[in-house]
């Protein structure tokens, strides 16, 4: 890992992305180095490799077991849940969305991230931290990962303001058109917490998405972390054909920012686990 890689929201981030690739490239019951070997691996200090992995087995992909040491958990049962033509409409959250940006950088994408989106390892992607707020309250901490290339000049204020999709199809001439997303409950770490402004450990959910353009072009990887005693997931499944109604371009899709989804491209998603969430 990058010594000089810059602000603690980041060096945490790519942290978890290290340990994650170590438990991606390993089978469920293999053990992981310890944390102390971690910290030389990839120099960084013990309390951020102590974040990571601690986020990790909230998460259910690490097992610690005491004098044993870390393994990588049993793997996760997936159902997906999809209507008959494969689309899944998805109702909008309600409330007045804004964004703060924790951090905004250009940096290597890395072996995992790189794979995600089909680059090499040492191609520059953008990486955004996001606070996501309803009506000034804290409701989710936005990870994004976006190619550089097809956003050159991306600014702070697209970020911040108005829709992102909105923004990469005029200013970047990137037109999103499905998203592959999954979603898990977990509960929020410390500085998650704080942030969130909730209790430590509080149930949360994860959204992991990748987007694509017309082209067939991943141009985003994205996780996100939603708060789960203020948001719920109540899924509108076509079951059967009905009269085309047009579109409500009002409001906010679970886990995905309003834009080209909300016109009425097709969303697949898939579910991993049992899903907590509040009411």
């Amino acid at each position: 890992m990058d010594a000089d890689v810059p602000g603690t929201v980041l060096k945490r981030e790519r942290t978890r992305d290290a340990v994650l690739e170590l438990i991606e490239s390993r089978s469920p019951g293999d053990a992981i180095p310890s944390e102390r070997a971690l910290c030389s691996l990839l120099g960084v200090s013990r309390p951020t490799v102590r974040a990571a992995v601690d986020e990790l087995v909230a998460a259910g992909l690490l097992v610690r077991e005491h004098g044993r040491g870390m393994f990588v958990a049993p793997a996760k049962i997936t159902q997906e849940l999809v209507a008959g033509d494969r689309s899944l409409t998805v109702p909008q959250a309600a409330g007045a969305w804004s964004s703060r940006l924790l951090e905004f950088t250009t940096l290597q994408a890395g072996a995992r991230v790189g794979r995600k989106l089909r680059m090499s390892p040492a191609a520059e992607i953008v990486y955004v931290a996001r606070l996501r707020l309803v009506d000034g309250a804290p409701m989710a901490i936005e990870h994004l990962h976006i190619r550089a290339e097809l956003v050159p000049g991306l600014s702070a204020q697209e970020l911040e303001s108005g829709d992102l999709y909105e923004h990469l199809r005029a200013t970047h001439g990137v037109h999103v058109h499905e998203a592959v997303q999954a979603i898990e409950p977990t509960v929020v770490t410390r500085a998650e917490a704080k942030l969130l402004d909730v209790p430590e450990l509080s149930p949360a959910l994860l959204f992991e998405r990748l987007t694509s353009d017309t082209l067939g072009r991943p141009v985003e990887y994205v996780h996100s972390l939603y708060r789960g005693d203020r948001y719920r997931i109540v899924s509108r499944l076509a079951l059967g054909p009905a009269a085309e109604v047009a579109p409500d371009r009002e409001g906010h899709h679970p886990g995905i920012p309003p834009g080209d989804f909300a016109h009425g491209d097709a969303i697949t998603s898939s579910t991993r686990g049992d899903i907590q969430t509040g009411a």
